[in-house]
């Protein structure tokens, strides 16, 4: 089996490889896998980045994220029409858990303004708006 500078400088190179990387940064990375590798060897424990519990700092500012056009989602920055679906996909959260996360009031539109309004005047064009005043109307007798 190789050794742990082997075996760092590997796992380093494929880092590397994918991704842009100065030469301080490469060597910095070398030295954190080679103390985590031997770390691991000794049968330490090693403090994993997913396990730090992040304070929720959110990608966007709620200002910019609730644009006319375009909705950004705080978790991860990206633009959309809605985040119900990305949400759920991406990030297997519910819109009341992403609304509780962020502080989100509930009556807040998951969607872009501008979305949402040519839904609704969609509806109104269709008539699906009078449809609804009068089953309201009949549910009420």
């Amino acid at each position: 089996m190789a050794n742990l500078i082997e075996m760092a400088t590997e796992i380093v190179a494929a880092h590397a490889s994918a991704s842009s990387m100065t030469k301080d940064e490469i060597i910095a990375e070398i030295q954190e896998v080679y103390a985590t590798l031997s770390a691991l060897e000794k049968g330490e424990t090693v403090p994993v980045a997913g396990d730090v519990q992040e304070e929720n700092v959110p990608a966007v500012s709620k200002r910019k994220a609730f644009g006319k056009d375009t909705i950004y989602c705080m978790v991860c920055g990206k633009g959309f029409k809605t985040l119900k679906r990305h949400l759920a996909q991406a990030h297997e959260l519910t819109p009341k858990e992403y609304r509780a996360q962020f502080d989100i009031p509930a009556g807040t539109a998951l969607a872009a303004k501008s979305y949402s309004e040519s839904r609704r005047q969609m509806a109104i064009d269709k008539g699906l708006a009078d449809g609804l005043a009068k089953a309201r109307a009949a549910k009420k007798k």
